[in-house]
C-alpha cells in the first residue's frame, strides 16, 4: 500500500493512527517544488534563468534519488557565501523540510516501481466525483446520506451502472422471492 501526501506532519500522524502496518509513504513531489523555489532567488536573481535552471537542476537530482547531497549543496553554498539573517534562514527551513521528509523523497525507487509521486490526478479525481456532485448550491448531507451519494456516484463514474442494476435485481429478487425458481415453470410457445 502507498500513501502519497505532503509533508504536513500531522497527516502522517494520521496516517499511523487510522492505517498502520507496512506502508510506503510518499511525499508528493508537488510539495518538494515550492521548497528549491524558495531556495533559488538566496543563490541567484530572483526569476532569473539561472535561478530556472537551478531549480531544474535540483528537481532532476531529487528525481534520481539524489536528495542528501541537494540538502548537502544547499547547505555548503549557504556556508560559503556567509548567509546570514532572513536568507540563512530561509535555507535552514528548506532544509529542515527536505531533511524531515528525506526517508519519503526515494523517487527514483518509486518511479521504478510504477508508484505515483504527485497527488494532482488524485486530488482531480475527488473533485470529479465528491466536490462536483456533493457541493452543489442548496444540499445538505448527513454522513450516511453523503457516503450513499458516492457509492451510487462511483459505480455511475466506474461505468459500471447497467452492471451494478443487473446485480442489485438479482439480489433483491433472490431477497424477496427465494423460492421463486420454484414457480417459474416451464416455457410455453405461443402460436400465433
Amino acid at each position: 500500500m502507498v500513501c502519497l501526501n505532503d509533508g504536513q506532519e500531522a497527516l502522517w500522524q494520521a496516517r499511523n493512527r487510522y492505517l498502520p502496518g507496512p506502508m510506503i509513504d510518499i511525499l508528493d513531489f508537488l510539495h518538494v517544488t515550492p521548497r528549491l523555489w524558495k531556495a533559488a532567488p538566496i543563490f541567484h536573481g530572483e526569476g532569473s534563468a539561472a535561478a530556472e535552471a537551478f531549480v531544474r537542476e535540483r528537481c532532476l537530482r531529487v528525481l534520481q534519488g539524489g536528495i542528501v547531497g541537494v540538502i548537502r549543496g544547499f547547505r555548503e553554498m549557504a556556508t560559503k557565501r556567509g548567509l546570514t539573517g532572513a536568507k540563512k534562514k530561509a535555507v535552514t527551513q528548506v532544509c529542515a523540510y527536505l531533511e524531515n521528509n528525506r526517508a519519503r523523497m526515494r523517487y527514483d525507487e518509486y518511479l521504478a516501481a510504477g508508484y505515483p509521486i504527485a497527488s494532482g490526478v488524485i486530488e482531480g479525481a475527488c473533485r470529479h466525483l465528491v466536490k462536483d456532485r456533493m457541493e452543489r448550491a442548496g444540499m445538505h448531507w448527513t454522513p450516511e446520506g453523503a457516503q450513499a451519494m458516492l457509492d451510487v456516484r462511483s459505480v455511475h463514474v466506474d461505468g459500471a451502472w447497467e452492471n451494478y442494476q443487473q446485480y442489485r435485481i438479482a439480489r433483491e429478487t433472490q431477497e424477496l422471492y427465494p423460492h421463486h425458481y420454484l414457480v417459474a415453470g416451464p416455457k410455453y410457445q405461443l402460436a400465433c
